[in-house]
């Protein structure tokens, strides 16, 4: 699996550690031995500058008798031992190990002790890429040699006191950095963990997202299948019934032609509506949309208030406001009205239980607009989540399929609103009732 950059890792990468890291990839990918030949060099110049400081100031300074061909070697070896860092990532095991027996080399130099900062890096990366009963083992192997050696040392008039000034020094240099080093190795295991948990939460949501998607698409197609085969089944009974009267009432015969067209039309109207969000549905239907299909009744705004009584039934405390005479929406249109209002209910029973509902439906030549309002939990007081759950990413994608506007979120005072705004470019109206009247239900 390719490691993609998560959110906790782009927090936890500081910019200048980012620029390092992209300087360093040219040397080659992480834990290589390539790549750590910037910082080698570096601890072996840091060393060098320390030992030409330290042999040609300090040493003279204080009047120790220290050989120049002996220091300088021993210079050189300590020099050396910096670029075995190298290997500190691929093999942190053997350079700790290697970089410890060189340094008890330079210990048993007479008169000349040497600890360059090669033996902190090795010890940090040591704990930093082993595992902790390994790292256990090369500490308290390291430090006990140490100890022998500064204890045997023919030149030590006490060799007890050498042997423990020997162990703690090995302890601080090689314990502290070790302990550095394996806190930075828990916490960038703790990260990556959260890194993970983050990326499979995304993963999952998004495959909910998916399915909610796509079982919405297959509800909507079976709907508009009803739809269809409806008009459809009329257009053919009403074209056998202008082929007989072709012949015998031209006029009768025109008219069911007209009426087969104005069918043809609104038909082809629903199927264009749809098309292009279903072209991409690539998960059939359950039992598809043939012989098998469910057969249900197609709802929408007539069966509103049957709708609201069933909310009351289940304890929905729900008041239906009707303005404006009824209209005649396109059937697409009239079945989302209806699942934009279902779907409102059935979140306000979820995340507002005991809360009031106020359904607005707005009925005018130009629009319909349907708002659904709930008080809040009296039971669950508080903010609700703003986040968009399944059923909001339905309601949108009803919405935008016939092109209307959509919005939900939170109110003054508490509760939430859903509104839904559809534009209606020809309505026939199925009553001359007065389009101000107001009905509450």
């Amino acid at each position: 699996m390719v490691e993609q950059p998560g959110p906790l890792r782009d927090v936890d990468e500081h910019r200048l550690g980012a620029r390092w890291n992209a300087w360093l990839d040219r040397f080659g990918p992480p834990g290589g031995i390539r790549r750590e030949i910037p910082l080698a060099v570096a601890v072996t110049a840091v060393t060098a500058a320390l030992l030409g400081y330290t042999l040609g100031y300090a040493f003279p300074a204080q009047g120790l008798p220290v050989s120049p061909l002996l220091g300088w070697t021993a210079g050189s070896v300590a020099c050396l031992q910096s670029l075995l860092l190298v290997l500190r990532r691929r093999y942190p095991l053997a350079c700790f190990v290697v970089v410890v027996l060189v340094q008890l080399l330079l210990n048993s130099v007479p008169d000349f002790t040497i600890r360059a900062p090669v033996l902190v890096v090795a010890a940090y990366s040591l704990g930093s890429w082993c595992g902790v009963r390994r790292v256990r083992l090369a500490v308290a192997g390291a430090v006990v040699a140490e100890a022998l050696v500064a204890g045997v040392l023919p030149e030590e008039p006490d060799r007890v006191l050498s042997t423990v000034d020997g162990a703690l020094a090995a302890l601080v240099i090689y314990g502290l950095p070790v302990l550095a080093g394996t806190a930075v190795a828990a916490r960038r295991r703790y990260t990556d963990l959260l890194a993970d948990r983050a990326e499979n939460a995304i993963s999952a949501q998004r495959a909910s997202v998916q399915a909610a998607l796509v079982a919405e698409r297959t509800r909507m197609a079976r709907e508009l299948h009803d739809v269809a085969a409806h008009h459809l089944s009329g257009m053919v009974v009403q074209a056998a019934a202008v082929e007989r009267l072709v012949e015998r009432d031209p006029e009768a015969a025109r008219a069911g032609a007209a009426w087969i067209r104005t069918q043809g039309r609104k038909t082809l109207d629903n199927l264009r509506l749809t098309v292009g969000m279903l072209r991409d549905t690539s998960a059939p239907a359950e039992g598809g949309l043939g012989d098998g299909a469910e057969r249900t009744p197609t709802p929408g705004l007539a069966s509103l208030e049957e709708l609201v009584e069933t909310a009351r039934e289940l304890g929905t405390e729900v008041t239906l406001i009707r303005r404006g005479s009824p209209i005649e929406l396109p059937p697409v249109a009239d079945i989302a009205c209806f699942r934009v209002a279902q779907e409102a209910l059935s979140n306000a029973r979820q995340h507002a239980p005991g809360a009031r509902v106020t359904i607005l439906l707005e009925l005018a030549p130009e629009e319909v607009r349907l708002d659904i309002t709930d008080s809040g939990s009296p039971l669950a007081p508080g903010p609700r989540r703003s986040t968009p759950g399944v059923g909001l990413i339905g309601m949108r994608e009803r919405a935008e399929l016939i092109g209307a506007e959509f919005s939900a979120g939170p109110v003054e005072g508490g509760g939430w609103r859903v509104r839904l705004r559809v534009f209606v470019a020809e309505i026939d109206r199925a009553s001359g009732a007065d389009p101000d009247q107001e009905e509450v239900r």
